[in-house]
């Protein structure tokens, strides 16, 4: 369980753990400004005269405008090297298609003949089953592999989004998105439909499910 809820979903890839990095990279940024200003608030409510060193002196004023860029430098540079990495799109050894619709998924196995299904959340609630985001045909991914996916949407704009592989693309009809997935571990990923797409829109989870090759290849011949 998360500290207070707070933190973020423990990750499962590498771009999620770099965008952790920099996110604990930009709040230590944040809370050192914050303490400066606070300090100097302080000094100034506590002050009952005006000094004049202090108003009139140009070194001063030099400092406090040229310290904000240096740090908004600090938090760009990571950024812009961030938002490269997550249009990167390596080679692949897998390709995925993925379609919204009012109100599930769709997934289509490009690189094996007829393989497609439709997700659906699970409405009957049991013990064994995550309330709201399980579904009835899990997506069965391998890990430490390359994977491509190519997002779309048959009717309205959806965005297919799993937190802890800081993935969030638009599903758009008429245009196929495409972005990067790798995984480091197997495991069960859940997400969610992250753009209001109707009034079912809480109603169309992701669920992942991250085995080895082999047992994905088993999966392939068995489907």
């Amino acid at each position: 369980m998360s500290w207070l809820k707070l933190s973020f979903q423990n990750s499962n890839s590498p771009l999620m753990e770099q965008l952790i990095f920099f996110h604990d990279h930009t709040i230590f940024i944040i809370i050192m400004i914050m303490l400066m200003i606070s300090y100097m608030m302080m000094f100034i409510i506590k002050n009952k005269y005006i000094n004049i060193k202090i108003s009139e002196n140009q070194l001063i004023e030099l400092i406090w405008t040229t310290i904000p860029p240096i740090m908004l430098i600090f938090i760009a540079l990571p950024s812009l090297h961030l938002l490269y990495l997550m249009d990167e799109i390596k080679t692949p050894l897998l390709t995925i298609k993925i379609f919204g619709h009012q109100w599930f998924w769709s997934y289509e196995y490009s690189d094996f003949y007829n393989i497609e299904f439709e997700s659906y959340m699970i409405n009957n609630l049991n013990k064994e089953n995550f309330r709201l985001i399980e579904v009835d045909n899990k997506t069965i991914l391998p890990f430490k592999i390359n994977i491509r996916l190519l997002i779309s949407s048959e009717d309205v704009i959806h965005s297919w989004t799993i937190p802890s592989l800081a993935i969030k693309m638009d599903a758009i009809p008429g245009r196929m998105n495409q972005i990067n997935l790798f995984m480091n571990r197997p495991g069960m990923f859940f997400g969610q439909c992250s753009e209001i797409c109707g009034i079912n829109h809480s109603f169309m989870p992701i669920q992942i499910e991250s085995i080895t090759l082999n047992k994905f290849i088993y999966w392939i011949k068995n489907f």
